[in-house]
């Protein structure tokens, strides 16, 4: 088996994920119990491990601080595997019996997981449980600067999974995570689906590989303060999502949008809370230190404290320093701290009113972070409404951290590490991805009426469509039909409406019209132009096959309108006999 793009790797990527698509081969028998048992054995282990698995993260990267890790790791697996422990994903999920449907999960196969440097360990715990909850084999290919913690997470899973009973080889992760071998994992035959946590540059590899996938983008959240809100208390939590793990998740929030009646409020309530509210020379220094050149995020100061930061733009600030916040007019390239900075630095900007604030918060979800997520700390119920239907963020957070609202920790959101961004972000899906995305759904739908009752009714043959084969079987003769118990059915069904169609008494008489499908001389001579019927013949309102029977039977004909409801049977077997006229 060969991938396209494999290297020096190619053996051993083929080799990693033939060992995958076996185990996964027999882990797809497995039964819902089982699955079960398998994913609180793996919850439970990464849990007891969180703090382990949270240094090493930290000791590797730089990134973050441990203690907010610890948090992110039990979140991954404590908080994941108590929304997900009683999910269905084997066998018949949903039943409905008055539509006569049943949907059926099968999983997917191999599900190719690429991991960040900013949250290897949280990341890898979650990817993995929501894999093989849902029946797959999962392949990890770390961010190189995270390698080693994300391997040995993947290794501790695998472990606990194993000794549960799930086939060896259910969980990989490539040794030498490099751009190549993680392009020739993303094309290999043998993945089923992708998901990507990563930079833009690897979600869109990811989607133009040829395989499902489901990437996320850039988070570039804004948080608007009302006026009708507690400005003391939204400051707080503000400073809550950014400070947390100092910035490294993507739904942190990068900017207040504060109205103007509370704007001094707020300015004093970052001070309260440690925040360090930037000098115009600082700005400047801070520009250039957090952003490259390229106008990309420089990597040395991600998930850094305020004061690492600060030191390395070349001024200081309190050891107890929060955040750094710089105060700007404008969005866009000519004010650079307006781009998500994965770091505990925070741009602030006054509005006069919601709707300047509106205008501001989509401001800065266009420039780079569109489809993801926006928070609002408000309590007039119109606005809310108004921010809800018209901002261009999939998760809308009312009066509670963005960070850990957006993931479901403060929110009753689905618990998840990869957030969509919908079409607006360039991702297949807004959700907060689950095992459900990870299963293909059959329906096993069953057969509630006959095709034939469903057809429609047309009204004349100049309003017929050309043959298109509806009406290939034709009644031969009267004992044919009879035999038919389908259009025995029909008869049936269709006697019982006359009944309470047609008055007592009143003789119905049916016209013949001739096939439209045809278009031919013959076909034009079947139906008669008659003139106005004689007193007490009056035209069918509605004909079926017993009547065009009967009129064969007793050599009359029926007579119709334009307007005349006729069945496709009764249509085709008056057409062959000329029953019908048009009066």
């Amino acid at each position: 088996m060969a991938a396209d793009g494999v290297t020096d790797q190619g053996e051993e990527i083929n080799k990693l994920v033939e060992r995958v698509v076996s185990a996964q081969k027999k882990y797809e028998e497995f039964s819902q119990q089982q699955v079960d048992c398998i994913i609180e054995a793996m919850a439970k282990e990464a849990e007891r491990n969180a703090e382990t698995l949270a240094r090493m993260a930290v000791e590797e990267t730089g990134f973050g601080r441990i203690q907010d890790k610890i948090i992110k790791n039990y979140l991954a697996s404590r908080n994941i595997y108590e929304y997900i422990k009683e999910m269905k994903t084997v066998g018949v999920v949903n039943s409905y019996p008055d539509l006569g449907i049943e949907e059926i999960a099968s999983p997917v196969g191999v599900v190719l997981a690429i991991i960040p440097s900013t949250n290897p360990t949280s990341t890898t715990i979650f990817k993995a449980l929501i894999s093989l909850k849902s029946r797959n084999g999962v392949v990890f290919s770390p961010h190189p600067t995270a390698a080693n913690c994300i391997k040995y997470t993947a290794g501790l899973l695998h472990k606990a999974a194993v000794s549960a009973g799930a086939p060896e080889g259910i969980i990989a992760c490539i040794d030498n995570s490099t751009i190549e071998a993680t392009n020739a994992l993303m094309k290999h035959p043998g993945v089923a689906v992708i998901l990507a946590t990563g930079g833009m540059g690897m979600v869109r590899a990811a989607y133009s590989s040829g395989k499902p996938a489901y990437g996320v983008g850039p988070g570039n959240v804004p948080a608007y303060i009302d006026r009708s809100a507690d400005a003391d208390k939204a400051v707080q939590r503000v400073l809550t999502g950014k400070t947390f793990d100092w910035g490294t998740v993507c739904s942190s929030e990068q900017a207040i949008v504060a109205d103007a009646p509370v704007y001094e409020k707020v300015t004093d309530a970052l001070k309260k809370y440690k925040a360090h509210l930037c000098s115009p020379e600082e700005t400047g220094r801070l520009e250039k230190t957090v952003v490259t050149p390229q106008f990309g995020v420089n990597p040395d100061i991600v998930g850094r404290s305020p004061v690492v930061i600060a030191d390395k733009a070349g001024f200081k600030v309190p050891e107890d320093t929060t955040a750094l916040v710089v105060e700007y007019s404008g969005v866009g390239k000519d004010f650079p701290l307006s781009i998500e900075k994965l770091s505990p630095v925070l741009a602030l900007y006054k509005v006069n009113g919601w709707r300047e604030g509106c205008a501001r918060c989509i401001e800065i979800l266009s420039f780079g972070g569109l489809g993801h997520t926006l928070s609002l700390h408000c309590e007039d119920e119109k606005i809310i409404r108004e921010f809800a239907l018209r901002k261009p963020a999939s998760r809308i957070l009312l009066n509670t951290s963005s960070t850990h609202g957006a993931v479901g920790f403060t929110t009753n959101l689905p618990p998840s590490l990869t957030l969509g961004c919908g079409p607006l972000g360039d991702n297949i899906t807004s959700d907060n991805i689950t095992p459900l995305h990870l299963v293909t759904i059959k329906r096993l739908a069953r057969g509630v009426r006959e095709a034939e009752s469903t057809l429609p009714v047309l009204q004349s043959g100049r309003d017929r469509p050309g043959d298109a084969g509806m009406h290939q079987a034709s009644v031969e003769t009267q004992e044919d039909f009879k035999k038919s118990s389908t259009k025995k059915n029909i008869t049936e069904i269709v006697d019982g409406f006359l009944e309470g169609r047609i008055s007592k008494g009143k003789k119905m008489e049916i016209s013949v019209v001739s096939s439209p499908c045809a278009h031919s001389d013959e076909a034009d001579k079947a139906v008669t132009e008659t003139s106005e019927p004689q007193q007490g013949e009056l035209p069918a309102d509605f004909v079926c096959e017993t009547d065009v029977i009967k009129a064969i039977n007793s050599g009359s004909k029926i007579r119709i309108t334009r307007k005349t409801i006729i069945t496709p049977l009764a249509r085709e077997l008056a057409d062959k006999y000329q029953i019908l006229i048009v009066i």
